[in-house]
């Protein structure tokens, strides 16, 4: 039967949109303008250690313990230069800060094939629309400089919200400022946990997008895996 929906929300990173390359040799590039070296393998293995060692400590961008997440951002970048061997810290500070900005914009960010028509026909067919993200608040300016804001009510980050998914509060924000019961929404990203599993614990329909080469998850049935995002309205109309 067909799913009677009135609202989806959607994650953002690797759904929507994703880095135009990866973060080591966006960051390496950068750090050369300003004349230093450093390796982007290093640095991105650096980096990973410096925002995994920073979520642990601070989660969801030190929001519970009184860091922006300006500040949150610009001492994992520093972090991970340090880690890489860069010493010159009024150097990496001014660096960081400049990272910072470049990540709101679309010259590090692509729009995911088939999103821009998916989302497109979404709102054609009347559903409302919102994001459900794990992000800091540079997420609107992000959206809009890669010209996809405007297909959304609302964009809830886990930075405003106060939680992150998988946390159900987020999703049952989300529900509140779409005005709809769980049963008539449907939340579409490609984390099995944070997505597909934490919409559905909150009685949300879900959809998972399978990036290329990922393992099937043994307890997604087919009809809720996307291998596409342009697959998803076949999905909810069949």
């Amino acid at each position: 039967a067909m799913l009677r929906l009135r609202l989806l929300t959607w994650d953002v990173k690797d759904t929507l949109l994703r880095l135009r390359r990866p973060v080591g040799q966006s960051y390496a590039a950068e750090a050369r303008a300003q004349g230093l070296r450093v390796q982007p393998e290093a640095l991105g293995r650096a980096f990973r250690e410096a925002y995994g060692a920073q979520s642990r400590r601070f989660p969801n961008y030190g929001r519970g313990q009184g860091l922006s997440s300006r500040q949150w951002w610009v001492d994992v970048v520093k972090q991970a230069f340090v880690l890489s061997g860069v010493q010159d810290g009024a150097a990496l500070t001014a660096l960081a800060e400049k990272l910072y900005r470049d990540y709101c914009s679309s010259h590090n960010w692509e729009v995911l094939p088939g999103a821009e028509e998916t989302l497109s026909r979404c709102r054609q067919r009347g559903f409302r629309m919102g994001v459900v993200s794990n992000f800091d608040n540079r997420l609107e300016n992000v959206l809009s400089q890669c010209s996809l804001r405007h297909h959304f009510e609302f964009v809830l980050t886990s930075e405003a919200a106060g939680v992150a998914k998988p946390d159900r509060r987020i999703f049952e924000e989300a529900l509140r400022l779409g005005g709809v019961p769980p049963e008539q929404a449907a939340h579409v990203g490609d984390d099995y946990t944070r997505d597909y599993r934490a919409a559905r614990a909150v009685g949300m329909h879900s959809f998972l997008l399978r990036t290329d080469g990922q393992d099937p998850e043994p307890e997604v049935p087919p009809e809720h895996v996307l291998p596409t995002l342009s697959h998803l309205l076949a999905r909810i109309e069949k």
